[in-house]
């Protein structure tokens, strides 16, 4: 997994509340669409006119965020279904960070499993950034998240401090998903084990 330390870049400010997983990646793109190729279905409802043509109305239509890589959101963002491919549809799209009031409780570990850095701040916090955010033109400011420190840096140079879970952090700063985060310990599981298996013979069948 790619690992998270800091990231510089635009911020798109969608902050409509609850935008659930089948915004984010409709079950039909989940069936036919593999991981790596996404990005097209990502937010797919909104993003196209009923004949596939771009939005105009849509913000990542839009010169200015077409390339972002940190997302504004809503209260409640990925709630519904548990699909894994919500984060992957992000992904493709060109995301690594999502900052919002607050998150579905799967798709928020989903994406520590992928890489992706979900912040929570409270709302209003959230309102100031996305004014930071606001572009000039076909060109928007850019930001910079900053793991390592807990920092998100705005355009204008003022610091908004937040917290991760200091696991998961660590295991973003890494690049390690949980398969990794076991696979880091696995000598001192393989220790733990043989020297059980001396203290307890009859534990083993083997």
């Amino acid at each position: 997994m790619e690992p998270f330390v800091r990231l510089t870049g635009v911020a798109a400010p969608i902050l409509t509340g609850n935008v659930n997983t089948d915004v984010l990646v409709r079950v039909e793109a989940m069936i036919n669409v593999p991981k790596g190729k996404l990005g097209p279905y990502c937010f797919e409802v909104w993003r196209y006119l009923p004949d596939r043509s771009d939005n105009p109305d849509f913000i990542l239509n839009q010169p200015a965020y077409r390339n972002a890589k940190i997302l504004l959101a809503g209260v409640n963002f990925g709630c519904g279904s548990s699909r894994e491919p919500a984060v992957w549809a992000l992904w493709d799209m060109g995301f690594r960070c999502v900052i919002a009031p607050s998150f579905g409780d799967i798709f928020f570990n989903n994406c520590f499993q992928s890489g992706m850095l979900p912040i929570v701040l409270p709302a209003d916090v959230i309102v100031s950034l996305a004014e930071d955010a606001k572009a000039f033109g076909d060109v928007a400011p850019d930001f910079t998240v900053d793991l390592e420190r807990q920092v998100i840096i705005a355009p204008s140079g003022r610091q908004t401090p937040f917290k991760v879970d200091e696991l998961k952090r660590h295991a973003l700063l890494e690049g390690l998903d949980d398969i990794g985060v076991t696979l880091a310990i696995a000598q001192r599981i393989t220790d733990f084990q043989t020297a059980d298996r001396n203290a307890r013979p009859w534990v083993y069948n083997v």
